[in-house]
């Protein structure tokens, strides 16, 4: 049908070196224009293309070298990759349309033809970083991604919402080094004007947990991490014991308004009972008051608006 995009993987020795030759292009001219700008070097290294090869070959959630194809000619590339073994994510990594192609709707009839593709093979919903570009910012929403707190490097997110529901379980964080950690913190600071973790506030972080200085709860869609809390023990001159102090809370955006929000509030609650904590406290911004008296914190402790958990502090 004239027009219409299809989708071509890169399959021999020449359609992958072409499509190479297409990506590295693509990131001197759309990405790195600037000769000088520090991460050009690297993705036009051989280390990125080694890492990028490996992701290629392996034999599960391996990633793609896709052409976009109309009227008998490549019009741009993408490379997505498929996480079959976690929770059907398509990451799209790259995606590119030639500059003498753009324009009349053909970046979104793209992405259009990218996404039917992904769910032919599996895929759930997509995920992409639009590194805080505003253009490709305004593209995908025009497509329906949503943005969705940030990734493990603090680059920001988007996210095609699963039109799927799915039972959310909460867990108490068992890796201290977990990824879906790092992504969930930075999230939470993007999302309250801080800047991303850097690789040492990670290590005391994880230093922390594995110490059981702070304990952290996730909420769990299967397999993927969208919602955290924590509780950091310190000790109380008026209990004379251990009291706690919730923080960390943060739901991914696309996944509020399911009722995530309370089943991590009940569940550290639950858990600090259960050590025998002598209460549970939460500081918090008086635009929030409401919501955290609504998951059981209910006892006012002043100015500060500082709140103790009623069901831990009759105890």
């Amino acid at each position: 049908m004239k027009n219409q995009i299809t989708i071509r993987e890169a399959v021999t020795e020449h359609d992958v070196t072409e499509f190479w030759e297409e990506l590295c292009s693509y990131f001197v001219r759309d990405v790195f224009p600037d000769p000088k700008d520090g991460d050009r070097e690297y993705f036009l290294g051989a280390q990125y293309r080694a890492q990028i090869e490996k992701l290629h070959d392996r034999p599960q959630d391996r990633c793609y070298y896709l052409f976009f194809r109309r009227d008998g000619q490549d019009i741009g590339f993408a490379m997505p990759v498929i996480y079959h073994t976690e929770d059907g994510k398509c990451f799209i990594m790259e995606f590119c349309v030639y500059p003498r192609f753009r324009g009349n709707g053909t970046g979104r009839e793209c992405a259009v033809a990218l996404l039917d593709w992904a769910r032919e093979q599996g895929a759930l919903y997509g995920e992409l970083n639009y590194s805080s570009d505003e253009r490709r910012r305004r593209f995908w929403q025009r497509v329906g991604f949503t943005e969705n707190g940030a990734d493990e490097w603090g680059e920001p997110l988007m996210l095609l919402p699963p039109a799927e529901e799915v039972p959310i379980s909460v867990e108490i964080l068992s890796d201290p080094g977990d990824w879906q950690l790092k992504k969930l913190e930075n999230g939470f600071l993007q999302e309250i004007g801080e800047p991303a973790l850097t690789e040492e506030q990670q290590k005391q972080l994880a230093q922390g947990i594995s110490e059981g200085k702070i304990t952290f709860f996730v909420a769990k869609r299967g397999y993927r991490a969208v919602g955290m809390c924590s509780v950091a023990g310190c000790f109380s001159s008026f209990a004379c014991r251990e009291n706690g102090v919730f923080d960390d809370f943060y739901i991914e955006p696309v996944f509020r308004g399911k009722g995530i929000a309370r089943k991590l509030a009940l569940t550290a609650q639950s858990w600090c009972e259960e050590k025998g904590l002598a209460s549970l406290t939460v500081c918090c911004a008086p635009c929030d008051e409401k919501m955290y008296q609504s998951l059981g914190f209910g006892l006012h402790l002043g100015a500060a608006a500082a709140y103790v958990c009623k069901s831990l502090e009759r105890k």
